[in-house]
């Protein structure tokens, strides 16, 4: 005699997420309308209902710049590079910084401020931090805009170098995701760690050359100070828009690429390893 034939009504549907390595990533691409939804909506909710707007992706790194020009430029008379005004200087060193602080901070905390969808239904949860990267994005397209104008303004035009900025913004994105996805996982289940990304921050303002030339740090500490990939994306991006009177750290922005990729991977590494329990913790 045959088995008996399970009834529809036995039949248990299980719904794990990326089962395999190919699986996953066939998901996100199953998945693009949802990433479009999701980016779509949190800039639209940050600048919906709101006092300054846009303007307020402007004031902030505009006014560190200021305060940034006076204590490093006017009080201290740190040097510019080449015959870069300060301002810029200092304003092309805010871009890349902020675009990584605003992924660091924006993302760390995406999956619990999603924690109604990630509980509901199945897709890779990977898809929450990157949308809301796309936040800082545009914060970073719209200053952008600000520094052209103030170079303009300035009449200091960049050069050829300008061709790779894509690439370091590209860079810059990579660099913040690794450390933001880390974050967020681990925000899941230590919900304390939520204090810990702005000190992060501030402290990390300080230790990288945002009001300064990384060129005042003595040579011999030059590629210690690379450990820190936020220098390279600094140095590369400054070189990008200064033009040839600006120099490059060739074997710290080694590292500092180097560093990127192994974080990306750690951090990537450690999300899909604690993704499943996501929806079980949150």
């Amino acid at each position: 005699m045959p088995a008996a034939q399970p009834l529809a009504s036995d039949r248990i549907t299980v719904i794990e997420p990326g089962r395999l390595e190919r699986n996953y990533w066939r998901d996100l691409w199953h998945f693009r309308e949802l990433f479009a939804i999701l980016a779509w909506r949190d800039i639209a909710v940050r600048y919906k209902q709101t006092v300054v707007g846009v303007a307020w992706a402007v004031i902030r790194p505009f006014l560190t710049m200021i305060v940034f020009t006076v204590v490093f430029g006017g009080l201290a008379k740190l040097p510019s590079e080449g015959g870069t005004p300060y301002p810029i200087l200092v304003f092309a060193g805010m871009l890349p910084w902020f675009l990584f602080s605003s992924i660091l901070a924006e993302a760390s905390a995406s999956l619990v401020g999603n924690a109604a969808l990630i509980s509901k239904v199945y897709f890779p949860r990977i898809i929450i931090p990157v949308a809301t990267a796309m936040t800082a994005v545009v914060d970073f397209a719209v200053n952008l805009v600000i520094l052209a104008a103030m170079m303009v303004w300035y009449g200091f035009l960049p050069d050829w170098r300008i061709l790779f900025l894509p690439l370091v913004v590209v860079f810059a994105v990579m660099a913040s995701l690794g450390p933001a996805l880390l974050l967020t996982a681990l925000n899941v289940k230590y919900r304390d760690f939520r204090f810990v990304v702005p000190f992060i921050v501030q402290f990390g303002l300080y230790i990288s050359p945002v009001g300064f030339s990384s060129q005042i740090i003595p040579e011999k500490w030059r590629l210690l100070y690379s450990l820190n990939p936020v220098v390279g994306v600094i140095d590369g991006f400054r070189w990008c828009l200064l033009g040839g009177q600006t120099t490059i750290y060739a074997p710290g922005l080694i590292v500092s690429v180097v560093l990127t990729a192994v974080i990306l991977w750690g951090g990537l590494a450690y999300f899909r390893k604690t993704e499943r329990s996501f929806a079980d913790i949150i």
